[in-house]
């Protein structure tokens, strides 16, 4: 007969955290959110550090482009979605890789005799108004000159004049030469006043260039998670069915991290592309599971499937329908103590760490910093995201109100019935639906919707003792609530100037 738990399943807003002694060196300032993204053993550093604790789902109406740069710039990490085409995921890398570089990989080249015509139509495209001019339009070209749009008036010169007759030419140009120091980079553009520094290879060849934006955007932004290489980390989702394919292309666009999207991934084939990818790559590319409830499937992906990471969480997302369609999930909570625990034992046993990602089940910032107290090493968010301006979905007007469309990657509208394994030989299309089709307001930007979060958090750490996320985890005391407490912690006993009272007319 079926095994039972006899545990009841709970859920985040079933707790609250006890404080602790708050010490003088408890304040916001001196708390770190650094968390590990990769595993690592006891008295080494994890391959990537996450500056703050929080990823965005690889989902369709969340992780774009866009968001990769905000939430990277903010010292977090996107996961680009996988239910695309291998070329587009890997073109939205590409373009998260070379957005923030140091040193910038140009991608709006032009040749002497294209027209102003031409650089105004690549300007559109790209969105960049800095063109080098190259002998052959190629990125890594002689180094000829550079055009900017303050080199000519669009409405008034003649759009099919060569750029050659309004570039700067190259001997009246200010360049840095291949080797020199970001540093020193930033310093040649502040001496000579310029906007923007290429770099040429001692053959004349353009290498790349440096622009004085990316100094300022860096200081304005200092949490910003950047590789080796100075350019922003991003992260992709990825499949049991085209890996073979898509992860190599997403190798070659410059990926730091993939994580397989399966709303259970306990499974052979999970187990099978992971082993792949990691026979491959090696430790070059930090690999994701999940997602799971338990310690025998952590268990599983961490000893089978050699992930560097594993996600927690089935059905708990605001779209998602699985338990209500299938009867498979547990209670958020109940599935991140479950695992957490699983991974201490784990961590006991081999010395090994192996990071525990909280997924679904966030309904507001409490519950995000209730995840973290019971020891999720990060967590990965959908709607939180979903409901910012950098989301990849477009604005539409409700009642009078801004909101964005979302759905779950098991919707009908996400027409991505391969990742639930719906699909027989010959036939294609969903059976039935493990999301939902729906609307969320809008309510900020990326870094205006963190910056309270991480406010709130970190003020909740200095409450119960902790300058670190690990001591957080190590210092929190929960306690179970009751319905009663769910009324008491709010305000039924007085009128709220912005709900209740008459508004005058």
């Amino acid at each position: 007969m079926a095994k039972i738990i006899s545990e009841v399943s709970r859920t985040f807003s079933e707790y609250l955290l006890i404080p602790r002694l708050t010490r003088k060196n408890h304040l916001p300032q001196n708390v770190s959110l650094s968390s590990p993204v990769a595993k690592f053993k006891s008295g080494e550093s994890s391959r990537l550090l996450l500056n703050v604790p929080f990823v965005s789902a690889s989902m369709q109406s969340v992780s774009g482009a866009e968001m990769a740069i905000s939430l990277a710039r903010r010292g977090g990490c996107a996961f680009i979605y996988c239910s695309q085409s291998i070329e587009q995921q890997a073109a939205m890398v590409s373009r998260v890789k070379s957005h923030k570089a140091g040193f910038v990989q140009s991608d709006s080249n032009l040749k002497p005799d294209n027209t102003l015509r031409d650089a105004i139509s690549l300007r559109k495209k790209t969105g960049h108004s800095t063109m080098p001019v190259t002998h052959d339009g190629s990125r890594n070209g002689i180094f000829l000159g550079i055009i900017t749009d303050k080199d000519f008036w669009e409405f008034e010169d003649n759009l099919d004049a060569p750029v050659s007759q309004f570039m700067t030419p190259k001997e009246n140009v200010v360049f840095g030469v291949y080797g020199i120091t970001l540093h020193e980079a930033n310093k040649v553009l502040r001496n000579s006043k310029k906007e923007c520094l290429p770099v040429l290879e001692k053959d004349g060849n353009l290498h790349s260039l440096v622009f004085k934006k990316d100094y300022f955007d860096h200081m304005n932004n200092p949490d910003e998670l950047l590789d080796k290489n100075k350019r922003l980390i991003t992260g992709a989702g990825v499949n049991t069915h085209d890996y073979k394919d898509r992860i190599p292309a997403l190798m070659e666009a410059g990926i730091d991290a993939l994580c397989f999207d399966s709303s259970d991934g306990y499974s052979e084939f999970q187990m099978e592309a992971a082993k792949w990818a990691r026979t491959r790559y090696g430790n070059d590319v930090i690999i994701g599971g999940g997602n799971v409830v338990d310690g025998d499937a952590f268990r599983y992906l961490v000893e089978e499937a050699d992930v560097d990471f594993v996600k927690v969480g089935i059905g708990g997302g605001s779209i998602c329908i699985t338990r209500e369609q299938k009867g498979i999930g547990r209670g958020q909570a109940s599935a991140l103590m479950a695992v957490c625990a699983e991974r201490d034992r784990y961590f006991s046993e081999t010395g090994i760490y192996v990071p525990v990602c909280s997924d679904g089940g966030l309904a507001n910032d409490t519950q995000i910093i209730i995840a973290l107290a019971m020891g999720a090493d990060f967590v990965m968010m959908g709607r939180y995201f979903a409901m910012t301006v950098e989301s990849p979905t477009p604005k539409v007007s409700i009642g009078g109100r801004i909101y964005k469309p979302y759905w779950g990657e098991g919707s009908n509208r996400a027409r991505n019935w391969q990742r639930y394994n719906q699909a027989a030989e010959g036939d294609s299309g969903m059976k039935f639906e493990e999301g939902v089709d729906a609307y969320v307001p809008v309510v900020g930007s990326v870094k205006e919707v963190m910056s309270v979060t991480m406010a709130k958090l970190k003020s909740t750490m200095c409450n119960m003792g902790s300058v670190t996320l690990k001591e957080f985890a190590d210092n929190a005391v929960l306690t179970r609530i009751s319905e009663q407490s769910f009324v008491e912690g709010g305000t039924p006993n007085v009128i709220s100037l912005d709900k209740d009272l008459p508004r005058e007319v």
